[in-house]
């Protein structure tokens, strides 16, 4: 019998992030605390995000509920790193960025944990920015999947071509 694997990978759909900014904007729009005060969230490139207000509190009301809006829309927190609040001009500004993929230290960080407390039938590759994890068993490979969901990682995880 073949082997079967999975892929571990850590990536954004973007649509939902987009979404999950649209009903940002819409919230700020109709807020009361939010009139009259120019305040915006509003992308930067492609995975940056600027939020301008008129005050400290107010930005980070602003990033509050962007980030309410990414969990409601299934986009761990753990993709998007803000920025403190900065005074520009008369307005303060946040940015935030959206990080994607898994880098080198990372992906050792979660090859060694599969190593040391999964099943030993698994073999992890490193390719690129995800891992290829297979075993003879897919028993084994649900024990690993549960494995790294309960690990307590600095970036978010999914998991792909289960096979």
């Amino acid at each position: 019998m073949a082997d079967s694997s999975f892929d571990i990978v850590s990536k954004i759909d973007r649509q939902e992030a987009d979404n999950a900014l649209n009903q940002a904007v819409k919230e700020i729009a109709t807020r009361y605390d939010f009139k009259n005060t120019n305040a915006s969230i509003e992308w930067k490139g492609e995975w940056g995000v600027e939020i301008t207000a008129n005050a400290d509190e107010r930005a980070l009301a602003i990033l509050d509920v962007f980030q309410t809006k990414l969990v409601k829309r299934g986009i761990s927190l753990k993709t998007f790193e803000a920025d403190d609040p900065r005074q520009s001009g008369k307005d303060v500004k946040i940015n935030g960025t959206f990080t994607e993929g898994i880098s080198t230290e990372q992906a050792k960080k979660v090859s060694k944990l599969i190593r040391d407390e999964g099943p030993k039938g698994a073999k992890v590759q490193i390719q690129g920015d995800e891992l290829r994890v297979t075993s003879k068993s897919r028993d084994d490979l649900q024990e690993i999947i549960a494995l790294v969901k309960g690990a307590d990682l600095d970036f978010a995880v999914q998991f792909t071509n289960y096979r």
